[in-house]
């Protein structure tokens, strides 16, 4: 599936949308370049999950931050991952498989670590405001999530 958005709003709306269809231990593996959106799209999934948009912030410098709520959010930033082994030591599993949805940015850094089912959400420049998502579905809970979707 592929969609474009022409404001950090309309990319807020998606994520907001999307969250409405996930489910604790479902996992966002969220690519792209420096600046394509992808924390305002996790804004938007906060809201989406009905949690403030206002806290999300890109925990670059610390890996991962927690949002609680109904269902907790679990935001992951690997930008900074020097190691995979960084992530072994804080438990990983228990969040990619626990009782939140884990949204990982730079997800490409996690190599052989990489969930065998996820939905993977590639962003794109394609303007000063424009956004290109390009969204795969890996597994049949992920097909289910996107049907219907766009």
């Amino acid at each position: 599936m592929k969609l474009k958005t022409h404001s950090q709003q309309e990319t807020m709306a998606f994520g907001e949308k999307l969250a409405r269809r996930l489910k604790p231990g479902d996992i966002l593996c969220l690519k792209g370049d420096l600046g394509t959106g992808k924390t305002t799209l996790v804004k938007g999934l906060a809201k989406g999950l009905g949690l403030k948009s206002t806290q999300v912030n890109s925990p670059t410098f610390v890996l991962m931050n927690i949002y609680e709520g109904k269902t907790d959010l679990y935001h992951f930033d690997l930008y900074r991952l020097e190691e995979v082994n960084q992530i072994t030591v804080m438990g990983w599993e228990e969040f990619f498989y626990g009782d939140g949805v884990s949204v990982i940015e730079w997800a490409q850094r996690l190599g052989g670590l990489m969930p065998s089912e996820y939905l993977d959400i590639q962003l794109k420049h394609k303007g000063e405001n424009v956004r290109e998502l390009s969204i795969t579905a890996k597994g049949d809970r992920y097909k289910k999530i996107l049907k219907g979707l766009d």
